[in-house]
C-alpha cells in the first residue's frame, strides 16, 4: 500500500493544481486529505467522462490537473476520454485505481485480449474489469506503469516528465489502496 501522504508530497512537487475525479474505496484517503487541505484543488464530478473533459480545459488555461477515477470509470469514459485529451494530445497523468488486480494476482490470472472471452469474463472468481483495464490501455496506447506501494512513489514525478515528452497521457494503475 502506498501512503497517501507521500502520494500528496509527488503530486505538490509535480505542482499539480488540480485533482479531479470520483472517489472510490481505493482512493478515498487521498480525496479526504484533499478536500481538508484544498492543495491541489480538489474537483469531484458525477461520471468520469467529465474528469476528462474538465482536466482538459484546466489545462487550456496553463494548469496541472491530474484525474484520479477507478478502472471501471475509465472504461465507462473511453469515448470523452479519446474526444478530448487523447485527441487534443493533452500531457495528463491519470491516476487509475485498479479494482479487481488482487484477484488477478491471486488467480495467477495475466490480462491478455486472447482470455477476453465469455466465459472468462463471466467467472465468478475474477473482476471482469480487471480483465479489461491493461488490455483496453494497450488497445488505447496509453502508457502505464503500476504503483503498488512507497517503493513505487517516484514512479509519479516519472509519469509527468514521460506525459510531458510524448505529449499524451500517461496512467498510474494504483494496486491496493491508499492508506
Amino acid at each position: 500500500m502506498a501512503n497517501v501522504r507521500l502520494v500528496l508530497r509527488e503530486l505538490r512537487k509535480q505542482a499539480v493544481s488540480h485533482v479531479i475525479g470520483l472517489p472510490d474505496n481505493s482512493s478515498a484517503a487521498l480525496f479526504s486529505i484533499l478536500a481538508a487541505e484544498g492543495d491541489p484543488r480538489l474537483i469531484k464530478v458525477t461520471r468520469e467522462g467529465e474528469a476528462f473533459a474538465v482536466a482538459a480545459g484546466l489545462w487550456l488555461g496553463g494548469k496541472t490537473p491530474v484525474v484520479l477515477i477507478q478502472n471501471t470509470g475509465l472504461l465507462e469514459s473511453g469515448d470523452s476520454f479519446r474526444g478530448t485529451v487523447l485527441r487534443m494530445r493533452v500531457p495528463l497523468v491519470c491516476l487509475i485505481t485498479y479494482r479487481g488486480y488482487a484477484k488477478l494476482t491471486r488467480h495467477r490470472f495475466p490480462p491478455r485480449p486472447e482470455h477476453l472471452n465469455a466465459e472468462v469474463l463471466s467467472r465468478p472468481g475474477l473482476d471482469s474489469v480487471a480483465l479489461m483495464t491493461e488490455p483496453t490501455l494497450r488497445a488505447w496506447n496509453l502508457p502505464f506503469v503500476f504503483l503498488h506501494g512507497d517503493e513505487d512513489i517516484p514512479k509519479i514525478g516519472e509519469s509527468f516528465s514521460r506525459a510531458e515528452e510524448l505529449s499524451q497521457p500517461v496512467a498510474i494503475l494504483i494496486t491496493e489502496d491508499l492508506r
